[in-house]
């Protein structure tokens, strides 16, 4: 059984800049424990990544903030996470869920046997995004979050993530 990491949205913006949190601050130490636990081969790693236009997209007008727009800094993943994700397939996506990486781990589950563990922000949007459409594409495949390593946009949310996540059958740990 081979475990990968999947680290979601480490991005200036979600931890101290545009949409940044104290709890997004605050689990930037554990994330890189988590990711040095991994071979580098078993780490993959998303990014939102919108362009100039994002007030004009429907993500815009629902969330009016502009932010991880393509070039910037706030679209840069954390440097001190991001020199640890050398080697690590690395996914931009323009919305919540990345389907390219969804197809590539299905593609991979279907020649051996793996196990997946999210980690990253936001837990209540790009998290359960991903843990879900994971979920749906491989339902035989043991999808883990480890809430240490995640961040809501509140606390409430993030709490209410994890539930959801539970719910379909996604373990959550250290929660």
């Amino acid at each position: 059984m081979r475990k990968l990491l999947i680290v979601i949205d480490m991005q200036n913006d979600f931890i101290d800049a545009a949409l940044g949190t104290p709890e997004a601050c605050a689990i930037v130490e554990a994330v890189k424990e988590k990711i040095r636990s991994y071979p580098a081969e078993n780490v993959y790693a998303t990014m939102d990544t919108h362009g100039e236009n994002y007030m004009d997209t429907q993500e815009g007008k629902y969330l009016p903030v502009p932010h991880c727009i393509r070039g910037s800094a706030g679209w840069e993943i954390r440097p001190e996470i991001k020199e640890l994700l050398a080697g690590a397939k690395i996914y931009e996506k323009p919305t919540f869920g990345s389907t390219a990486m969804a197809a590539d781990l299905k593609a991979l589950s279907e020649k051996e046997d793996i196990e997946l563990e999210l980690v990253g922000l936001c837990t209540d949007i790009c998290v359960v995004s991903n843990a879900l459409l994971l979920k749906a594409s491989m339902p035989e495949v043991k999808i883990s979050v480890d809430a240490s390593c995640c961040a809501g946009v509140t606390p409430e949310k993030h709490l209410a993530a994890l539930e959801t996540m539970r719910s379909c059958q996604i373990q959550v740990e250290n929660s």
